[in-house]
């Protein structure tokens, strides 16, 4: 299995989110399968074709930085648990 944080490193979106979905306005481009996410508070996040982001969907600690599987056509949506945030999504070739 290759290491996930192996890469090039291509766009970079930001959203904030609050008590309200925070979603990248772009969608993942074509080719990439793989994204870096970042959030600035500890949040929820969905990655999906027309994602809204839940307090039920996967959590994310603030400050750690994970790497997720996606596909082209995708957007990455986040929202907050109990602080506002931004939300960092960088697409990895």
């Amino acid at each position: 299995m290759p290491y996930w944080g192996v890469g090039r490193l291509l766009t970079t979106q930001n959203v904030a989110y609050t008590g309200t979905a925070g979603t990248t306005s772009t969608a993942i481009s074509l080719g990439v399968q793989k994204v870096r996410v970042y959030c600035t508070t500890d949040a929820f996040i969905k990655i999906t074709v027309n994602p809204t982001a839940t307090t039920s969907d996967a959590p994310i600690a603030a400050g750690s930085p994970e790497y997720f599987s996606c596909a082209p056509g995708e957007k990455v949506s986040a929202i907050q648990s109990s602080a506002n945030g931004t939300l960092y999504v960088t697409e990895i070739s």
